[in-house]
């Protein structure tokens, strides 16, 4: 994990704020966050938790994938995965079933573009030996 970049989260933050033309009073209502501590965050002098910035994220109707990435805690290639599949999972127009089918039909066609599914590792990783040299073969 990444160490928390406070200053530029707190720089976007305070952007993503003025662009929904709030101020720092109504966010921190709407995140349910004091007043001071959301001005605090946002000069760079506190780290939120992960729960503080998708409470703040909501408020802004932003992901909270991008505020993590902001503050270092999620990485871009991780963000963009998990936005995919947030969208598939919040779309109120198809059910369940047919939810986990697209999410299954998205690990596929990862896999056959060579990127590992979510939480697997890369096929050299995946025989199971920690020692590289364990898989080549012997010359002996």
């Amino acid at each position: 994990m990444a160490s928390l970049n406070v200053g530029n989260l707190g720089a976007f933050l305070r952007e993503q704020r003025r662009t929904a033309q709030l101020s720092l009073r109504q966010l921190a209502d709407a995140a349910g966050v004091s007043n001071p501590y959301l001005s605090q965050i946002e000069r760079g002098l506190r780290k939120p938790s992960a729960e503080i910035l998708q409470q703040l994220a909501k408020a802004l109707r932003i992901s909270a994938e991008t505020l993590y990435v902001q503050a270092g805690i999620l990485d871009e290639r991780d963000r963009d995965e998990a936005e995919v599949r947030s969208v598939i999972l919040a779309d109120p127009s198809i059910n369940e079933r047919q939810k986990q089918v697209l999410l299954q039909i998205y690990e596929s066609f990862r896999k056959e573009n060579g990127h590992p599914a979510s939480g697997e590792q890369t096929p050299a990783d995946s025989d199971g030996s920690d020692d590289p040299d364990d898989r080549t073969p012997s010359s002996n």
